[in-house]
Order: C-alpha cells, then structure tokens, then sequence
C-alpha cells in the first residue's frame, strides 16, 4: 500500500476545479486532472466540493484533565476533525489549570496520542486563574509544548497592572496575551445580554460597556507596551468600532468572533433554554449585523468557535443555575457559510484565511494553515456546499451535547477531513 489518496474533481478554493494526489502526508501533486496516481491509491470523488486547507480552531476547551465528563481530549479532537479542524488551541481552564509547564505537556502529548488533530495547548496568565499573579510563562514558552498564546478565559484579567506585565512578558518570546474582556464588577450575577429582552424577562442584564471597557483599555496597553493583544469572541458593535479605531492606529491587535454571535440574538433567551446562554452573551440584531461587517471588512481577524462542552445536568436545569457555553466545533463551518458565504459577504478564499491561515499566524505555528500547493503538508479538508443536514446532536462526536443548533437545518457537508495524509472523516464519519 501506498497509503495515498486520490481526490477528484474538487474547486480549491470554490474556485478553479483540480484533482489533489497524496503521497507520504503531503500533496504529492494539484493538477486540473491527475491520470497516472498510484494504482492502489484510495479514490476520493469530489465534483463540485470545495477544497480548503484544515481549519484552525484558536478557542477550544478540551476540559481534560478534570472536565472528563463533558469532553477528554480525545473526543474534542474527534469533534474538531468531524468539523473539518486539524489543529485546535486548548484553553488553559481545566483542573488543575494549565498554569505550569506540566500541565500543557500533559495535553500536548493526549492530543499527540489522540491523533485526530494537533493540539496546541494555551497557558493561563495568572495562576489558577485567580487574577493575583502571574503563571509560569516562561516555563511554557520553553515547554516541548512551546507555548505562544496565553489566556485566563473563562475569566478576565482585570486587573490592568498585572495585565500590562502579562503583555511586557510575552513580548520576549513573541508571543500573545487573549483576553476574555468582561469587567467583573459590571456583569455579577449577569445572566444575559442588558437590554429589552432582559427587562421584558426578568434576567439581570450583561451590558455591553463591559466587554467594550475592557478591550478599549487593553489596546491602549498594548499600544504602550508595544505587545500583542487578541480579543476573544467579540460581540458587540461598540467592541468591533474599538478594535477597528485600534487597528487604524497600528496597534497590534487581533479580535476573533464565535460562529453564534454571527448567527443568534437574545430574543432566543425568551424561551429560558439554557441551550441559549453563554459567555459573552448573545446580543442584538444590531450587534450581529456589525460582527458580520466587522468579519467581511477584516476589523475581526478569524472566526474562533469557543467550543464549551458540558454535561447534560449543568445545561439542562433552570436559566439562573444553567452554566455559561455551548459546542461548536461540528457546527462553525455551515454557520459561517450561511451567514458569510450565501450572504454574499465572503468568498470560500476568505473563509480560508479566517478560520485556517490567520488562525494559524495568530498561535505562531507554521505548520498549519499552509497554502494548498505541492510539497505542503496534507492538512485538507473536502467540503459539501450543496448538502444540508439538519444538526442531531446524537451523531456529533463531542461527548457532550449543548448545542444551541439542535434540529436546526444547516448547510454544508464534510466529505473528507486530512490530518497529515491521514484521513480522519468519510463522509460525515469520523474514522
């Protein structure tokens, strides 16, 4: 056996059609019509797919060690390839928090293990999350891990001393600080999104200012430090003037937006399904028109989805006691093609870049993300515009099943998934 595929007839790109040979893990060839492969080379028909390199999930909670009840590694990885991901970032909120050179060495070797995906462990800023002191950056940075982006998210660092020393730190190994930008004397006991709908319901409100305060003070130190900031799951209009005012004064600044705040509102909350609460929540119609611009303009740098599995008690309960999150990983691709694709917004070329190549230039790995061209490594995945499906959260490959999508129809469908020349999903089956 070779162990070489042969995909026919696909669009690279949605664009010019082209047959794609690979040999030995990487594209052994891309030609318009490839006659001489390998005679034992496993045939992949994709007339009328589109051919786009692995996506990149920078925003992904695997929960392991600690959370196995609503994720392991392993079965985060089975999601992300059943979405089309071939490289996810595992945030650092598990338990014990990913706060030293262990811990991330530990997830980096179950996601080696697992093998569906790479996995690329992020590092708490401060220790356990508390918000008190710095972690070991250093020890993660010089980690086998080789730790680059570093977050507390689940929480923010507020304070905005520690903060600028987390941005002074990181500079030295080029690396990134990715703030979850929520003012926590603003948003105790916040339930949801502050507006009409949170009146008219009865659940205290989340206001926008603080996601907004936070990212407004955090580009001004990072403009003085001359550090890198990314913004995690942007969500409101004011936060997407922000960043774009920020960018305009050269600051180094990345924002990322989930596949729900392009998609849902806080209307949904009406109906007190926990399905629907999250963190940042969902906002206004108004806030979901700007995110989709802030996307197409390139104010917002990637789609992240912020993948947050649980188990089935901490969802399916009353509103107030329900736990912030939703999944995401099987579902991002067919929300950004009905929200950014069939709108007209985007082409399959900027969904390559958003959720594949800056993904991959934002976490520092150049591995990932590559150009689909001769001699890179296979990262590929086959994907079915035509094909709508409704979501059953039953056949996701996640372990849990918080999905704010249940029995919705969505477009797109993954014909195959490649990590590395290996296939790791036929047809919507994980391998």
């Amino acid at each position: 056996m070779t162990n070489a595929y042969l995909i026919k007839g696909g669009l690279l790109y949605g664009e010019q059609r082209a047959d794609v040979l690979i040999e030995d893990g990487r594209f052994a060839r891309i030609a318009e019509q490839i006659t001489d492969a390998p005679s034992d080379a496993t045939v992949v028909e994709a007339d009328g797919c589109v051919l786009l390199p692995g996506l990149v999930d920078l925003h992904t909670h695997l929960r392991e060690p600690g959370g196995e009840d609503a994720e392991t590694v392993l079965s985060g990885c089975r999601a992300a390839a059943r979405g089309g991901f071939t490289a996810v970032y595992a945030m650092a909120n598990t338990t014990p928090v990913a706060d030293t050179a262990g811990v991330v060495e530990q997830v980096l070797r179950l996601g080696e293990d697992a093998g569906y995906c790479a996995v690329r462990p992020i590092g708490a800023v401060t220790v356990g999350l508390g918000g008190e002191r710095l972690a070991e950056l250093d020890a993660m940075a010089n980690s086998r891990a080789r730790v680059r982006v570093f977050s507390d998210d689940g929480k923010c660092v507020h304070d905005p001393l520690l903060m600028r020393r987390a941005l002074e730190y990181v500079k030295t190994c080029g690396g990134v600080i990715a703030q979850h930008a929520q003012e926590p004397r603003l948003t105790e006991g916040s339930q949801m999104h502050e507006g009409v709908v949170s009146a008219e319901i009865g659940l205290t409100g989340w206001p926008a200012v603080a996601e907004e305060s936070i990212i407004a003070r955090d580009v001004l130190l990072a403009e003085h430090v001359g550090s890198r900031l990314h913004v995690c799951h942007l969500s409101t209009a004011g936060s997407v003037e922000i960043v774009r005012w920020a960018k305009s004064r050269g600051i180094n600044v990345t924002a990322e937006v989930t596949p729900h705040h392009l998609l849902l509102t806080d209307e949904l909350a009406r109906g007190y399904d926990a399905s629907y609460k999250v963190n940042p929540p969902l906002r206004t119609e108004r806030d979901v028109a700007a995110v989709r611009e802030g996307l197409a303009d390139g104010t917002i740098d990637i789609v992240a989805t912020d993948h947050a599995p649980h188990p089935r008690e901490n969802k399916d309960c009353e509103w107030v006691h329900a736990a912030f999150g939703m999944t995401g990983l099987e579902t991002a691709l067919p929300i950004v093609q009905q929200t950014m694709v069939e709108s007209g917004k985007m082409t399959w070329r900027d969904v390559a870049r958003v959720l594949s190549e800056t993904p991959s230039r934002i976490g520092l790995d150049d591995s990932q993300g590559r150009e689909l061209k001769q001699g890179e490594p296979a990262h590929l995945l086959v994907w079915d515009p035509r094909v709508s499906a409704t979501v059953d959260p039953n056949e996701h490959a996640s372990r849990s099943g918080n999905t704010p999508y249940r029995g919705m129809t969505l477009p797109g469908f993954n014909r195959a998934t490649f990590y590395g020349g290996k296939r790791t999903v036929a047809d919507g089956k994980v391998l």
